[in-house]
């Protein structure tokens, strides 16, 4: 298993991999490494790049197998799709915007007709309020659960987007892991038990993971 340690992005991390076709992104490890999934191109998606989504799953990809990973604004769904490929047991993609649901749906199909995913097109915090509300819909194996909002939701929306987090902390069984998505904007110490949240800077992205530990 991987070890989490506190730090700021790491120069010249990798060797970049060739880009993405226009209008497709790339599953980039698991049983699906390297396939293309659709991507519509509208800026509202604010689709995580490939290089940066390599990144955060070379820092959590060895908790994946086993999991249930829950991708909360899930835009393109390539969050979720790529947890599938690397071993996790289903995904809950949450995504309000109806034609971007419909190019999630065409990518499952494509990869895996037959892969455990739910997507549901609906506004991720009612979404997660109904969903926390009902322990008897949580799955029971370990989470990961990411949270990747449109960035300026944590200037326009950070109590809501804090109150989201604190929730599916509480929720969250033990061995289970929280991924945050946000930019420098974004305060992490606000987060809940902030020091024990590993950080790491991919700009514009920074993003905070937290292990809960049995």
């Amino acid at each position: 298993m991987p070890r989490f340690k506190r730090g700021k992005d790491l120069k010249n991390w990798r060797t970049p991999r060739p880009a993405s076709d226009s209008g497709k992104l790339r599953i980039v490890g698991g049983i699906y490494g390297g396939r293309q999934i659709e991507y519509s191109g509208d800026p509202i998606t604010r689709p995580m790049k490939d290089d940066i989504r390599e990144a955060v799953f070379n820092l959590v990809g060895g908790w994946t197998p086993g999991r249930a990973v829950f991708d909360l604004f899930a835009g393109t769904g390539a969050i979720g799709l790529e947890a599938m490929s690397r071993g996790a047991t289903r995904a809950f993609l949450i995504e309000r915007h109806f034609p971007t649901v419909k190019i999630i749906k065409q990518n499952i199909e494509a990869l895996d007709p037959e892969m455990a995913v739910t997507v549901a097109a609906s506004d991720t915090f009612f979404w997660s309020r109904k969903f926390l509300k009902d322990p008897d819909s949580w799955p029971k194996e370990p989470w990961i659960v990411f949270c990747s909002p449109p960035y300026d939701l944590f200037v326009s929306k950070n109590e809501e987007i804090l109150e989201l987090i604190a929730g599916v902390f509480q929720a969250a069984p033990d061995d289970s892991l929280i991924v945050v998505e946000s930019d420098k904007r974004f305060d992490v110490e606000s987060l809940p038990n902030h020091e024990l949240w590993t950080v790491r800077e991919y700009t514009p992205a920074v993003i905070s993971v937290y292990k809960k530990f049995e």
